[in-house]
């Protein structure tokens, strides 16, 4: 009987694990990323960020995408700026390109007009996927790690403990 509430504290921590995990190909960065603005005119600017400030990209970066010219950011610079093309047909949304190191990283720019109305934030993705704020492997915050293992063998440990505890009092 002791087996059966050992085994569902174990598979609650393997869950809670689970639900801890990048999604499979998510496209996890060793390093963070942007473009500013998110929506942007046709011939309009765009700067493009790559956070060198944690190690994450140490040589030159390159950027690429439909909507501009290949841009390389030098590894002793952390910006670039970008000229969307003049053509770039009002209301789509293109895929940008961040690659550095051998590790690759994908955000949206979204051309204005077309008579949508789109959010004026930055699209930023700090260490990979972008899941609201935070919620990636990318930074690796061996803190916060210890302390979610702590919490599950904990829950564990208390879990076999009473487990035992009333199987001793079962037994008298």
């Amino acid at each position: 009987m002791r087996a059966l509430p050992v085994a569902s504290a174990a598979l609650l921590g393997a869950g809670v694990l689970a639900s801890c995990a990048p999604a499979a190909g998510a496209g996890v960065t060793p390093f963070g990323f942007s473009v500013h603005p998110s929506v942007v005119a046709p011939g309009g600017e765009v700067t493009l960020r790559v956070e060198r400030d944690r190690g994450g990209c140490r040589g030159r970066a390159t950027v690429e995408s439909r909507v501009f010219d290949t841009v390389t950011i030098p590894r002793t610079e952390s910006t670039a700026k970008a000229e969307v093309y003049r053509d770039a047909r009002p209301g789509t949304s293109h895929e940008v390109a961040f690659t550095c190191d051998g590790a690759r990283g994908t955000t949206r720019i979204t051309i204005a007009g077309g008579g949508h109305s789109y959010p004026p934030s930055p699209t930023h993705h700090p260490k990979g996927v972008h899941a609201g704020e935070g919620g990636s492997v990318a930074g690796l915050d061996l803190t916060r790690i210890g302390l979610g293992a702590l919490l599950v063998a904990g829950s564990l440990g208390a879990a076999h403990r009473f487990s035992r505890r009333r199987s001793a009092g079962e037994k008298s």
